[in-house]
């Protein structure tokens, strides 16, 4: 009997004992066991959830990371800074081991980059860069330059070097926007015939591209192209040429997504720049793994990757942002 007692107050003893230490763990944040866990959290924030290119970019950076081993989140900051802000502090209290940022814009998002560093937390860029170096761990994005001078030059052979045209810009907020357009012009203001009637932003949207170009047919019933920022405007764009029986006019985007390749196979919009979304989605989670495991990308931080024109020749071999040979 006094055995009995002995063994089940040792038992207590040992059980308050484990306890304690348990509680002692959990007190200080479990930050060893929350840690592990962790670094198993590859958090992907992308810029829209209505927009294919934006979900293909999430759903890519998804299937490697998991591949790969690692948990993820997949979410929308919906091109809204406070919102990308809240996200970025859920990723932090989630000890995320790595954010994957299509951002929501190029200067808001530095201070969101620069809160993830501090907190230990590496932050890979994909699609859109921050105005800022030496922050984020990556960059890596599609040279839009380049895209837009094989867009800009399929386009003026369309319009055979001459007419008025128009052109619709993303966001302005957006760096590639700008850098679209400044490549479209290094080509299209070489030709002395070809008149830009009118430069109008609709804001990456297709519904706005859509009634920005009826109110531009009203005031200019005789353009002969339009050269767009990303593929959404170009079949909003496509779409209002359509209703207004100008199917007729030339029509450029840039993305390579389903609706355009779609559209090309159509005879409706005439070509796209393929953006290789799939393998800069799959890089960063790549990297992301590579830091995780040693420190470092072995990369620099800007990295670009070259785009594809699209026209109907080779638009039937494009699926999901992705070129078979």
């Amino acid at each position: 009997m006094k055995r009995q007692k002995i063994s089940v107050a040792l038992l207590i003893a040992a059980s308050l004992a484990f306890l304690f230490v348990s509680v002692g763990a959990f007190a200080s944040g479990g930050n060893e066991a929350a840690a592990a866990g962790s670094k198993k959290l590859i958090f992907i924030i992308t810029a829209r959830l209505d927009n294919p290119f934006f979900v293909t970019m999430a759903q890519s950076a998804k299937a490697e990371a998991e591949k790969l081993g690692y948990d993820t989140t997949i979410t929308s900051n919906n091109d809204d800074v406070n919102t990308q802000n809240q996200l970025f502090d859920t990723a932090i209290a989630k000890h995320a081991g790595a954010i994957i940022l299509d951002n929501a814009d190029a200067d808001a998002s530095i201070a969101a980059v620069q809160k993830a560093k501090d907190a230990k937390i590496p932050v890979f860029c994909v699609d859109r860069e921050i105005n800022a170096q030496g922050i984020a761990a990556a960059q890596i994005v599609s040279n839009n330059f380049q895209g837009a001078t094989l867009g800009a030059q399929y386009f003026v052979k369309l319009m055979k070097e001459g007419g008025n045209y128009v052109e619709l810009t993303g966001k302005d907020s957006d760096t590639n926007a700008h850098v679209r357009s400044q490549g479209y012009h290094s080509i299209i203001d070489k030709y002395t015939n070809m008149n830009m009637a009118a430069q109008q932003t609709a804001n990456w949207d297709q519904t706005q591209a859509y009634n920005v170009m009826e109110t531009i047919l009203q005031a200019h019933p005789d353009i002969k192209g339009v050269i767009c920022g990303n593929d959404t405007m170009a079949v909003g764009a496509q779409a209002a040429l359509i209703a207004s029986n100008r199917p007729e006019v030339i029509v450029v985007g840039f993305d390579g997504s389903p609706d355009a390749a779609a559209s090309i196979a159509k005879g409706q919009v005439k070509a796209t720049v393929l953006q290789p979304i799939v393998m800069l989605a799959q890089q960063a989670v790549d990297q992301a793994d590579k830091w995780l495991k040693t420190g470092s990308t072995g990369q620099s931080e800007k990295q670009t990757v070259n785009c594809i024109l699209i026209t109907p020749d080779n638009a039937g071999k494009l699926n999901n942002f992705v070129l078979s040979q």
